[in-house]
């Protein structure tokens, strides 16, 4: 009886062994979120920083990517929020200083924007303006070899292109510039030109005085007259 029960027993335990284990199931994909509106009104370190490495967004909730993009900025620059908001957080993360600002008018949950590694100089509840600066850089961390700013964009929990936000006219590589006109027209009257008695190929004539009534301009190598009527 013992030994048909333990037959019994490692029978059920051998088919439990081999039989296959069910595939875990597949890591949820991530939905695309819709393009925030444009509402930076400066970078924040620097005109135009340079992007050293690009947002990669992650295929899957967990996958491997770049929730973020890193500028380009030395140890001690000031960093600036892109747009009016309200901070959220303002701390330590896993031994990196980090700021967090819930932009303006951007709905429900809003956008939040996140730059580290930053000594914050701003507090948890503190409304801060566009540009207003609410941090600086500190030193690299490993994320980067030299210094930058890594800049993160969020709505809830879903990462977005934080580059999105800044306007055309912020991507540009720089600022428009005025250049110097050349045969710039005179009160409307046209290119400016040479007046013929100021031609170096021509002899000076005389200046009549300004009081002078105006007259026939005589040339210099004929007299006055009175001129001979011409033969036929």
């Amino acid at each position: 009886m013992r030994l048909e029960l333990l037959l019994t027993t490692l029978a059920a335990l051998l088919a439990t062994a081999l039989t296959p284990s069910p595939d875990p199931a597949p890591a949820p994909a991530l939905a695309p979120a819709s393009p925030p509106p444009p509402v930076a009104r400066n970078w924040p370190v620097g005109t135009r920083p340079p992007v050293l490495r690009a947002w990669d967004p992650p295929s899957t909730t967990y996958g491997a990517g770049h929730r973020g993009v890193d500028l380009a900025a030395p140890p001690g620059t000031a960093v600036r929020a892109v747009a009016p908001g309200r901070v959220s957080f303002a701390g330590r993360v896993a031994g990196r200083g980090v700021v967090s600002v819930e932009l303006d008018g951007t709905g429900d949950p809003p956008l939040r924007t996140t730059y580290e590694p930053v000594r914050p100089t701003v507090k948890k509840g503190a409304e801060v303006a566009a540009g207003e600066e609410v941090g600086t850089l500190e030193p690299p961390t490993g994320h980067c070899p030299e210094g930058c700013l890594h800049w993160g964009l969020l709505r809830g929990e879903t990462y977005l292109n934080p580059l999105s936000l800044l306007p055309p006219w912020l991507l540009r590589r720089g600022p428009s510039r005025l250049l110097p006109l050349t045969d710039a027209p005179r009160h409307g009257l046209g290119p400016a030109r040479a007046e013929p008695w100021l031609s170096p190929a021509l002899p000076a004539g005389p200046r009549l005085s300004p009081a002078h009534p105006a007259g026939p301009r005589l040339s210099p190598a004929l007299p006055a007259g009175p001129w001979p009527r011409r033969l036929r």
